[in-house]
């Protein structure tokens, strides 16, 4: 599979969370090819802020793992990590995060901030933009028309 089947794999996942009412964000964890753990936003269905995409894969991954450390692994997310997200990819010790499109109001991996480079941490996690930006920005835009619009109907 090249980068863009990967990132359509957590489109898929962003996907389900838009079924659900969620942000539709997705992200997968790759590792020799394989994906080993998949998510999307959970924030309103557990009702906990930090249910994002990218901390559930890594959760995942790591137990899927039995290690809290994924050298050799990427993640591919279809929108930018805001900086809970960013800081758990460091932490993870994630080898690459591939990023479908950017988040202009609370992106840290380029947009708002850039976590990944622009600090001296003990780890750095390479970072790639806009695999299959098009697609990752429709599904963010159309769910939040859909929801100003139901908003606008009440």
């Amino acid at each position: 599979m090249n980068k863009e089947d990967y990132m359509k794999m957590a489109l898929k996942e962003a996907k389900k969370a838009y079924n659900e009412l969620e942000i539709p964000v997705g992200a997968i964890i790759v590792k020799d090819g394989v994906i080993i753990a998949k998510a999307h936003n959970e924030k309103e269905k557990r009702q906990d802020s930090t249910k994002h995409a990218e901390i559930l894969a890594i959760q995942r991954a790591c137990k899927k793992l039995n290690t809290w450390r994924l050298y050799d692994c990427d993640m591919y997310v279809t929108l930018e990590p805001c900086s809970m997200c960013a800081g758990a990819l460091i932490q993870s010790r994630m080898r690459k995060v591939y990023i479908g499109t950017m988040d202009e109001k609370t992106g840290s991996c380029g947009s708002v901030l850039n976590l990944l480079e622009d600090y001296k941490f003990n780890h750095v996690v390479s970072y790639e933009y806009g695999i299959c930006k098009d697609e990752c920005e429709k599904i963010l835009k159309d769910f939040f028309k859909e929801l100003r619009e139901s908003k606008s109907k009440k």
